[in-house]
């Protein structure tokens, strides 16, 4: 049974304006532990592309509980709403996950919606500096234009952040909080109007914005991928409470999850309508889009498994984690694969 409290469609950067909403409902451990109803976090991004297919294909209608959708802005504000017991399953970030899970919520990892997302934009510029001068050309940079190289992305502790700081620090050698700066903007929307609005010179982020901003001749374009900068990167997740993953709904959930995998692969003009009727961006610009060597949409969790691990690796070095999480502490195969 499938009912969405979402009660308008966020016509995410169809006309680059708007802003997606922040509501909480539902109850973390199943409503109460009746279990007739979940609440499921999700953000108006392409890396949550399957929840779109699943409401717009009606696949949703097979899990045995109501099923209300609830839109965030970034990974951190899902991370609060599940420690306030708000949520059920989330879709979003790896990292967040892994800081969620370090901070003792009830919660693992069920599966994956995309590997290989994000991106490195950059002004065209700093492109023709860096084919000269390599990492150097952030100095060079700030020597010509008077100020530090500066990223605009998601707040700190969300995927796009921590992928953009592992490139910087662990990547090039730099310091992210020295070489460059990094400004925390919440939604990509925000990032696209930071690009659009000569605000930043660069960001980390996932489709659609490079596409945006390609066919809108933005001089801020790709400049790096995910695969260049580490193969098999994982992005957003299907993360599931304790008591949901108890459930027979977790195995319902994520076979239709699976179908709306499948779906995206062997659909895309289809999906492009539900590209432009979740997130508001139109059909032609998100087709385009799912072309993008960002759209790398797969189900298995056990395919990100080895970029999680650099991942935690990363975020208790950086202290946004108190321990290195392990892989058994992250992850539950066990639903997936009794599919």
């Amino acid at each position: 049974m499938y009912e969405s409290t979402t009660s308008t469609r966020r016509r995410f950067l169809a006309a680059a304006g708007g802003t997606a909403a922040v509501g909480l409902a539902g109850c973390l451990g199943g409503s109460g532990g009746d279990l007739d109803e979940l609440t499921v976090a999700h953000m108006p991004i392409y890396p949550d592309l399957q929840w779109y297919v699943m409401e717009g294909e009606g696949y949703l209608a097979d899990v045995d509980a109501e099923i209300v959708g609830q839109e965030f802005t970034d990974g951190p504000a899902i991370i609060q709403a599940l420690g306030g017991g708000d949520i059920d399953v989330a879709m979003f970030g790896i990292v967040p996950s892994i800081i969620a899970i370090d901070r003792g919520l009830p919660v693992k990892v069920t599966a994956a919606n995309i590997q290989e997302m994000l991106g490195i934009m950059a002004d065209e510029e700093f492109q023709s500096l860096w084919e000269e001068h390599g990492a150097d050309a952030f100095a060079v940079w700030e020597e010509r234009t008077g100020s530090p190289f500066e990223f605009g992305t998601f707040p700190q502790g969300s995927t796009p952040d921590v992928f953009l700081r592992y490139w910087l620090s662990d990547g090039l050698g730099l310091d992210p909080e020295s070489d460059v700066t990094i400004t925390e903007i919440n939604g990509a929307n925000a990032v696209w109007q930071a690009i659009a609005n000569g605000e930043v010179d660069g960001t980390s982020i996932m489709e659609p914005v490079p596409t945006i901003a390609s066919e809108e001749g933005s001089s801020v374009s790709l400049f790096k991928t995910a695969a260049e900068i580490m193969p098999g990167q994982p992005g957003a997740v299907v993360t599931m409470s304790d008591t949901v993953r108890e459930s027979d709904l977790a195995g319902q959930f994520l076979s239709a999850h699976v179908r709306a995998t499948e779906f995206i692969q062997e659909n895309p003009d289809e999906t492009a309508v539900h590209v432009e009727e979740g997130i508001g961006m139109p059909e032609e610009r998100a087709r385009t889009a799912l072309e993008s060597p960002l759209s790398n949409f797969i189900t298995d969790p056990r395919e990100i498994e080895s970029g999680t691990e650099v991942f935690a690796r990363f975020a208790e070095a950086n202290d946004q984690t108190d321990e290195r999480r392990t892989i058994d502490e992250i992850f539950d195969y066990n639903i997936y694969e009794a599919l």
